[in-house]
């Protein structure tokens, strides 16, 4: 089992930055890819972005070119920094871990707010 903890939520005015982080504990060896989901009130969860062992990242449409996600093997961690931050991006961010045979385990997730 992996265990992780998201932090870093918070109010923002639009167009500020915010960066979220991720830490993982537990049997992580064998975590293969790391990311983002996100999840606004009354809309379904979406991903936001992905980074795979080797580095590889993928991002959604929605904030390609103002978030980046990076990953340290070493320190267990993944950050997702976010800057030009929109209304539109106010959500709940969780972060997940993928392993072998299909298994995601789930952060509790950490709210953005951006409003004036």
């Amino acid at each position: 089992q992996v265990q992780l903890v998201e932090s870093g939520g918070a109010l923002v005015q639009p167009g500020g930055s915010l960066k979220l982080s991720c830490v993982m504990s537990g049997f992580t060896s064998n975590v293969y890819a790391i990311g983002w989901f996100r999840q606004a009130p009354g809309k379904e969860r979406e991903g936001v972005a992905d980074i795979s062992r080797s580095g590889r990242v993928e991002y959604s449409d929605a904030v390609k070119g103002r978030f980046s996600l990076s990953r340290d093997s070493a320190k267990n961690t993944a950050d997702l920094q976010m800057n030009s931050l929109k209304p539109e991006d106010t959500a709940v961010y969780y972060c997940y871990a993928d392993r072998p045979g299909g298994v995601r385990n789930w952060g509790q997730g950490t709210q953005v707010t951006v409003s004036e």
